[in-house]
């Protein structure tokens, strides 16, 4: 009998003592006001690297998709990805089309109080418009603002960091939101192509004129084959060369993406080489971008030189 009531005592002690630690397990996950670390999960590394500098030490950030050699857009998920996201209080998509795969792991994991961010929502976009809002500075800043808001949202006790790590960061995008300017100040109205369209957004924001067609741009990157009557009029764009830079999607290459960027550099078009995501993985989003900005730059300098 005292054998047996022994065993009972250890029992329920050993019970006691595991729920004790499920509770500062739990604790640890969900609240960064009492010292522990608010647990964000970014679709991919450009806002992963965003939520990042603005969480500071407060956060500890996940990224999904970083794999240089990997085009995002054909990600699959996998249950480890399932288990980070079980485990998220704070998560950030982009949207329209591009990670549908993270909403149905937020179906599969739903969690009270966790705050989901889609880029696409916050801008008004919608599946079926050119989801590379990373590219887009204004899209940028505007989601920045609105990750800080929902730290601040989550996390109150640490408000005063927070806002503070927004100025921070709005000054380390200044330099190459700067050069955006700086690259339409010189060369705004000169024609360039792409190969698909991530690089639609920044062509804009520096005043470039895209003349590649919306239908062959629109196709790649959607993973199709564009309309042969595209094909033919980039052919002649660039037979012509009629762009002064290509600008060249490194995660999406196929046979005819390949083919027309042989076809510019037999032409003497510099070709400019872009990722969808960060590159290399450990850098920040500013100091790639720049890095991107650069290298467009020296090319529209050695385009202007053979006009």
């Amino acid at each position: 009998m005292r054998r047996n009531k022994n065993k009972v005592i250890v029992g329920v002690l050993l019970i006691a003592a595991l729920v004790g630690v499920l509770i500062i397990y739990s604790g640890k996950t969900t609240h960064s006001g009492m010292g522990q670390k608010l647990h964000i999960v970014a679709g991919e590394n450009f806002w992963g690297s965003l939520a990042a500098q603005l969480g500071g030490s407060h956060v500890q950030v996940t990224s999904i998709v970083s794999d240089p050699n990997a085009d995002p857009h054909e990600y699959e998920t996998s249950t480890a990805t399932a288990r980070i996201f079980a485990g998220a209080k704070y998560v950030v998509l982009n949207g329209a089309g591009y990670d549908n795969w993270g909403n149905k792991l937020l179906g599969a994991n739903p969690i009270a109080g966790r705050q989901v961010l889609t880029v696409a929502t916050l801008l008004s976009k919608r599946d079926g418009d050119n989801p590379h809002f990373w590219y887009n500075p204004a899209y940028v800043n505007a989601t920045v603002a609105q990750m800080d808001k929902d730290l601040i949202a989550l996390d109150p006790a640490n408000a005063a960091y927070y806002k503070q790590q927004l100025q921070q960061v709005q000054a380390a995008l200044s330099g190459y939101q700067n050069r955006i300017a700086s690259v339409k100040q010189q060369f705004a109205g000169t024609k360039v192509a792409a190969t698909e369209d991530i690089f639609a957004y920044l062509a804009s924001a520096a005043g470039l004129d895209l003349i590649s067609p919306p239908a062959f741009i629109q196709a790649v990157a959607e993973g199709n084959d564009p309309p042969t009557a595209s094909v033919a009029i980039f052919q002649q764009q660039l037979a012509g060369a009629q762009p002064k830079v290509l600008v060249y999607n490194q995660q999406t290459v196929t046979p005819l993406t390949d083919s027309i960027k042989k076809l510019a550099a037999e032409q003497g078009i510099p070709v400019v080489g872009v990722t969808e995501t960060i590159q290399p993985p450990d850098a920040s989003f500013q100091d790639w971008m720049n890095a991107q900005l650069i290298a467009l730059e020296n090319a529209l300098n050695t385009g202007k030189l053979e006009q």
